[in-house]
């Protein structure tokens, strides 16, 4: 049997970020994933400048036969509605990046060893440490597979959190949808919010590649939602007429008052295994990141010893960093959903609130300063 320092189930940004700090102080770590890298993940895809730091991403380096788009504004609507607020900035506020890209870097830049390819079949504790597949042990394991993640299931058995988003997207070259002309621009994502709030879709185009999709609190609603989203584009002129799309699935949690366990004696959860997606945006892939690096943090000052409740303290991490919905709840509290989504889509036609508020704060979280850990 194969032996390791730390065990990580998911090679996304949230296990590759644990494996990389985790390897700057030399612990043997091995990432297992059942795909196999570089894999076909669909996502909207951007980072901001703070994951850039967060990571400390050589943007030279990452942009040499990578997508790189840097955003520099954005189109704000709602669906149905006929205003739109397009909303320029004096500087790159994002990078547009494909996640089968980006994913495969940060793994392959994290010096991890890995196992791709392997489905996880069984999960067990033996003596002390973490046994998986029979095939190898070790005293600390994080769960990074995403919200199906083996590792959320054995501590949190088949509880689902709520609030869960649903989403449908497709991503494809710009070219062989619209031949090049299409009159979304590049850097300039356009967002457009369901008129019940429950959900947005969006349209970025990233160099060569479009990628087009919804995402909703109300996931039996989605393909009436998405049916919907692809006429307002096709009688806008967002998109061809006769544009066909290859939609993939997916779903995440966002953070909320009664989250997964992340913690079980020398278990730990990060990302969307953790249910970490920003509550307004829906935005994952800085979550995942930061939730990796703090997870890295908690193991590293543990020094090996995990007994005891040792790395109890991530949870507290992260409930200082992400919250945990009660600013949400309280707003509902005060304002009722009818009466805020009204208040809202009336000032989703307002520049100042757009730019200051869905963007700087929902989207950009342009205020928060990127999280640096040791």
């Amino acid at each position: 049997m194969d032996s390791c320092d730390a065990l990580i189930i998911g090679g996304g940004p949230a296990g590759s970020a644990c494996a990389w700090k985790l390897r700057q102080v030399g612990l043997d770590v091995l990432v297992v994933d059942q795909a196999v890298f570089p894999r076909d993940k669909v996502c909207a895809g951007w980072i901001t400048p703070q994951t850039v730091t967060e990571l400390g991403l050589d943007l030279g380096e990452y942009g040499n036969g990578r997508t790189l788009q840097p955003i520099t504004g954005f189109r704000v609507a709602v669906i149905g509605g006929t205003t739109a607020v397009e909303t320029a900035y004096a500087r790159t506020v994002s990078f547009g990046i494909r996640r089968s890209e980006f994913d495969h870097y940060l793994l392959a830049r994290s010096r991890a060893r890995a196992w791709l390819g392997t489905p996880v079949s069984s999960l067990r504790r033996g003596g002390g440490d973490w046994i998986v597949n029979e095939a190898v042990r070790s005293p600390v394991l994080v769960g990074a597979g995403g919200h199906f993640c083996p590792v959320a299931r054995w501590m949190n058995g088949s509880k689902v959190p709520a609030p869960l988003v649903a989403a449908q997207e497709a991503e494809c070259p710009a070219a062989s949808i619209d031949g090049d002309s299409s009159p979304i621009a590049c850097g300039v994502p356009e967002l457009y919010f369901c008129p019940d709030l429950q959900g947005y879709g969006w349209c970025i185009r990233k160099g060569a590649y479009l990628n087009i999709g919804l995402g909703r609190l109300d996931r039996h609603a989605l393909p009436a939602a998405v049916n919907q989203f692809v006429a307002f584009l096709k009688e806008r002129h967002r998109i061809p007429p006769r544009a066909s799309w290859r939609w993939r699935g997916h779903a995440y949690a966002v953070v909320d008052s009664a989250p997964r366990r992340v913690v079980d004696g020398s278990a730990m959860l990060v990302g969307d295994a953790a249910g970490l997606a920003s509550p307004r945006s829906g935005e994952g892939i800085r979550p995942a990141i930061e939730s990796g690096l703090l997870a890295a943090a908690t193991i590293i000052e543990a020094r090996g010893q995990y007994a005891g409740r040792r790395l109890d303290g991530y949870a507290d991490r992260l409930r200082a960093r992400f919250g945990n919905g009660r600013l949400e709840r309280a707003l509902r509290r005060f304002l009722p959903a009818p009466l805020e989504r009204a208040i809202v889509r009336g000032l989703l036609e307002s520049p100042a609130f757009v730019r200051h508020v869905v963007l700087d704060g929902w989207f950009l979280h342009a205020r928060q300063a990127a999280l640096l850990v040791p």
